[in-house]
């Protein structure tokens, strides 16, 4: 059994094409299969696509949440709710293609415990293009795992599966995730296209806190950094106040620095200050998320698939 997981919000211009790519593809690989359509709280007419399809044909079935939980908390319920032997990640957008899913099954075969999609190029524009660049690198750098250029896109085995499920994070970025688990890997690279139809679902916004969840859930790194941001300008201070004290002792200086001097140097002091107590603030925000224990989602609607059988720690 190969089960495939699509989160989906607002995707009813996507949803025929990739249907179609995905059974074709599936198909292929010769396994049973299913496909786990979680719906994010669409306001179109997603869900009800959906639930046509199930009724034309039973291996396309519908996971629906009460409300829009968010990309992460989508594609974990789908994954608690997922019965293969192997899970298949993919979003709805058909940037990543559906065909590559025969490949990664075959990796999985020849005894890989991940598969992962990482991407050799991405055909995005503008201000996003721009972030995601940055983004791997800079994860790299920061945190302290090894994060390849992939997203969700990937494959996980059984095995795999029932170790994520234990994790109970609620600020949750899914490939750092999977990378943590460890277990053997192996790749599959392609291009990512555009969407195929509609606008990017993901704000800007959501993608910044998204990246944040990412750099803070795997690294103390920032802490320290600004630890040593207030080391240096300790430091500083006590340099400009030795060079002050020696001016006026042994060369009578009165060291008269003016008010733009007194000015330049408060507002840089505050803000060190503030962006310590921001970097803070995000570590304690998120604190205080997992300790009021509330469930990641909460599902409304379930066609031709159970509840999970043993109800997962961040589950609903």
């Amino acid at each position: 059994m190969i089960s495939v997981v699509v989160p989906i919000f607002n995707e009813q211009e996507n949803l025929p094409e990739l249907r179609r790519r995905l059974s074709a593809a599936l198909d292929l690989a010769g396994d049973d299969w299913e496909v786990i359509f979680v719906d994010d709280g669409s306001r179109d007419d997603s869900r009800q696509l959906i639930a046509d399809y199930h009724q034309q044909d039973p291996r396309l079935k519908l996971v629906s949440l009460s409300r829009n939980f968010g990309h992460q908390p989508a594609i974990t319920a789908g994954v608690h709710h997922a019965r293969g032997d192997c899970v298949v990640l993919i979003d709805g957008d058909l940037q990543d293609p559906p065909e590559l899913i025969p490949q990664m099954i075959q990796k999985w075969r020849q005894g890989s415990k991940v598969v992962l999609g990482v991407r050799s190029a991405r055909h995005e524009h503008g201000p996003r293009s721009w972030g995601f660049k940055l983004f791997y690198p800079l994860m790299r750098r920061l945190s302290d795992i090894k994060l390849a250029d992939a997203g969700i896109f990937g494959l996980m085995d059984r095995r795999v599966v029932e170790e994520f499920n234990r994790l109970p994070e609620r600020n949750r970025f899914i490939p750092g995730l999977r990378t943590w688990l460890g277990f053997e890997q192996a790749s599959v690279v392609y291009e990512r296209q555009d969407r195929a139809a509609g606008s990017p679902k993901q704000s800007l916004r959501r993608l910044v806190r998204y990246a944040m969840d990412g750099m803070i859930s795997f690294s103390y790194r920032p802490l320290r950094f600004m630890t040593a941001c207030g080391v240096v300008v300790a430091a500083i201070g006590f340099l400009t106040a030795m060079g002050f004290i020696i001016r006026r002792l042994f060369f009578n200086d009165p060291a008269v620095t003016g008010f733009t001097t007194l000015l330049t140097m408060m507002m840089f002091l505050g803000g060190v200050q503030l962006i310590a107590v921001g970097v803070l603030g995000e570590y304690v925000g998120r604190i205080y998320e997992e300790v009021k224990q509330r469930p990641l989602y909460v599902v409304s609607q379930r066609l031709g698939i159970d509840p999970p059988a043993a109800q997962p720690r961040t589950g609903a």
